[in-house]
């Protein structure tokens, strides 16, 4: 059987009653979802970050490790030249010898040079490390607040929220498929999630812009479903909204 204009609009102002509960109760949670998103991203960022630092420092240590292996092979090395040149003929093999003697001096200068400098690092690296590890801590434990808060709301709606949410599919399957699309479209850009609202004090209860007299007549007649010239919502007149209200409870 056909709805009449009256009964489509009672059947709307009825959702957008259940969705205005529901929205109550996500208003509750307030920010705390998109808080325990941002440490979770917080967390995860660091725990990289840590992963990163941990690396360079194993790096540098067995730069550091390379070094002291290559201080040693040329100490070995200018041992057993400085032996040769016991041995030596000539100047000729004399001044190559100690040209090797002195490259292997060079080279451990070098590795001196950049083992101090691996240190140096290491001493920079380690603070930032710790520094990220003591962060880390902190964001786990404004995680596991938040986290705790968080379960405590949903615990405590969750069970209600179910139930409206079943309501509002039960009051969906009432609402004929074209005017449930207008609907979901304006709840979707309204930011108080208000798709139907009354006349109050001559004006949209939605956007406060007046409505004029002959079209707040057109509304009480239940003629025809109109929306709001200024927001687009649809308006209905206070007088259904009460017994719309009696249906819902």
């Amino acid at each position: 059987m056909e709805q009449t204009v009256e009964q489509k609009l009672k059947a709307l102002y009825e959702l957008q009653t259940i969705h205005t509960k529901i929205d109550k109760i996500r208003q509750v949670r307030g920010e705390l979802p998109m808080e325990v998103a941002d440490l979770e991203d917080e967390v995860a960022g660091l725990e990289t970050r840590i992963q990163k630092i941990k690396a360079e420092l194993d790096d540098l240590e067995d730069a550091i490790v390379n070094r002291n292996n290559m201080i040693r092979d040329a100490k070995a090395a200018i041992k057993k030249y400085e032996a040769q040149l016991n041995e030596v003929k000539n100047n000729r093999e004399y001044d190559a010898i100690s040209k090797e003697v002195e490259i292997q001096g060079l080279e451990i200068q070098v590795c001196e040079k950049k083992i101090k400098e691996h240190g140096f690092e290491i001493t920079n690296k380690t603070q930032v490390y710790e520094k990220a590890i003591a962060d880390l801590e902190e964001r786990k434990k404004d995680l596991d607040v938040k986290k705790a808060e968080l379960e405590t709301i949903t615990s405590e709606t969750n069970k209600e929220e179910q139930e409206l949410n079943a309501s509002a599919e039960r009051a969906e399957e009432s609402i004929e498929d074209r005017l449930l699309v207008a609907y979901k479209r304006l709840r979707g850009n309204a930011k108080n999630g208000l798709a139907v609202v009354t006349i109050q004090r001559d004006s949209c209860s939605g956007c406060f812009n007046q409505i004029p007299p002959q079209r707040q007549l057109d509304i009480r007649q239940h003629k025809k479903i109109i929306v709001c010239e200024h927001c687009g919502r649809i308006l209905i007149d206070a007088a259904l909204t009460g017994e719309a209200q009696e249906v819902h409870e």
